[in-house]
């Protein structure tokens, strides 16, 4: 059976926390015996409970869930480690400098593995006077479409968001190489060096 949170990630939490069973049970409003048995997956915390745990146990509530820490490991800048993340619900598009948890719609989303772009996905650049014209070869249909293009250097990001219908191409000033990334609605996120 599938839970919303295990009793072995809240004793984890409340154990690393420094706290007893009962002085978890005085910060969220609840019995020691309540925190015993979910600990011992006799029983699962009320869903209304959940916020105040991950309140009570400092952490958020997408830790509490998962049992995964959110730790920052970004100590420099660099936005080459951008991770991506697109809302198959919505088409939200996330962009973190690291990994993440996301979430949109409900639902957990995983990070985006970039593959080299094809030939059915071939970019042109032309250089027009300090920026570069670049245009995304593809068809920009309802169904099938490019939902975005990013050129990611050290320092910066630029983001270009895409509509079906409309055309998959913009300037950008591609000052310092890096990388361009593009996703398409079918296929997923593609890149090339520039």
């Amino acid at each position: 059976m599938d839970t919303y949170i295990t009793g072995q990630t809240i004793k984890n939490l409340r154990e690393k926390k420094g706290l007893t069973q009962a002085e978890l049970a005085d910060k969220i409003g609840v019995s020691s015996k309540a925190v015993s048995k979910w600990e011992t997956a006799k029983g699962l915390p009320d869903i209304t409970f959940i916020e105040t745990i991950a309140d009570a146990l400092s952490v958020s509530v997408m830790e509490l869930m998962t049992g995964k820490a959110v730790v920052n490991q970004n100590i420099a800048a660099n936005i080459l480690r951008s991770k991506f993340y697109v809302c198959p619900l919505c088409g939200n598009v996330i962009r973190t400098v690291g990994g993440a948890v996301i979430s949109c719609c409900g639902i957990t989303l995983p990070p985006l593995e970039a593959e080299e772009a094809d030939n059915e996905h071939d970019i042109t650049m032309e250089k027009v006077e300090d920026e570069h014209f670049i245009t995304v070869h593809h068809d920009m249909t309802k169904e099938h479409f490019i939902s975005f293009i990013v050129h990611l250097t050290s320092d910066r990001a630029q983001f270009v968001k895409f509509y079906p219908e409309g055309n998959a191409e913009t300037r950008l000033s591609l000052r310092g190489g890096g990388w361009l990334y593009f996703y398409c609605n079918r296929h997923g996120l593609m890149k090339k060096k520039v």
